[in-house]
């Protein structure tokens, strides 16, 4: 069965400013530019206004779309929810270096935009991860082995959290003893307080996994 006509709109915050092209949504707010491709979908973008409250607002609207379809509308807002997030206050990943015996060591090149991981289980090769556009990657100054990935794309920042883990994966070996590698501890949504000093709000807990983390 198909739907006549499925619509969700969304508030637009202020200091944001969004842009429709031919499904190409471009967002805008303090800290940069957005821009997210949705023409896969067979959804209408509009953008409104309200007439009471004069607040602008993001439609979203499927003609005689299926279940799937419909379901997608609320997947796309929640990308462009994302997407506004990212550009007001930004994504920051942490990861802790996990080893038994050997210690990790990394060093931060090429502008905090790489990272080169050595002593991996005793090993003298170098694995170099390169951070996707728009991350960077620095050393925590307060916590031992750990780093700090910060980004206004969520999935460029979580990527390139899921290239350093891939990298160190113990291969050939029982992992339930091998226990070491490079592993997500924190997911942060970065704030800014009101006095401007930059704080984090945590909004996801790590279970280790029985790891031990030095």
């Amino acid at each position: 069965m198909k739907t006549i006509l499925s619509s969700e709109t969304m508030d637009i915050p202020d200091g944001v400013d969004i842009k429709v092209k031919a499904k190409m949504i471009e967002v805008e707010g303090p800290r940069g530019k957005l821009i997210r491709n949705f023409k896969h979908l067979n959804l209408d973008f509009h953008l409104i206004k309200d007439e009471e409250s004069g607040k602008r607002k993001l439609r979203i609207e499927a003609w005689f779309g299926s279940r799937k379809t419909s379901a997608a509308i609320r997947t796309t807002l929640s990308h462009v929810e994302n997407l506004i997030t990212g550009v007001t206050k930004g994504y920051r990943y942490k990861m802790r270096f996990v080893y038994a015996h050997f210690p990790i060591n990394a060093s931060i090149t090429n502008g905090n935009k790489s990272i080169e991981i050595r002593n991996f289980l005793g090993e003298k090769k170098v694995r170099k991860v390169d951070m996707l556009e728009g991350v960077s990657i620095v050393r925590s100054e307060k916590v031992k082995d750990e780093i700090v990935l910060d980004g206004n794309d969520i999935e460029l920042v979580s990527r390139s959290a899921a290239l350093i883990n891939q990298k160190c994966h113990v291969k050939n070996k029982d992992i339930r003893k091998f226990l070491d590698g490079v592993e997500r501890a924190n997911k942060h949504i970065k704030k800014k307080s009101s006095v401007g000093s930059t704080v984090t709000s945590r909004n996801w807990c790590p279970v280790e996994s029985g790891r031990r983390v030095r």
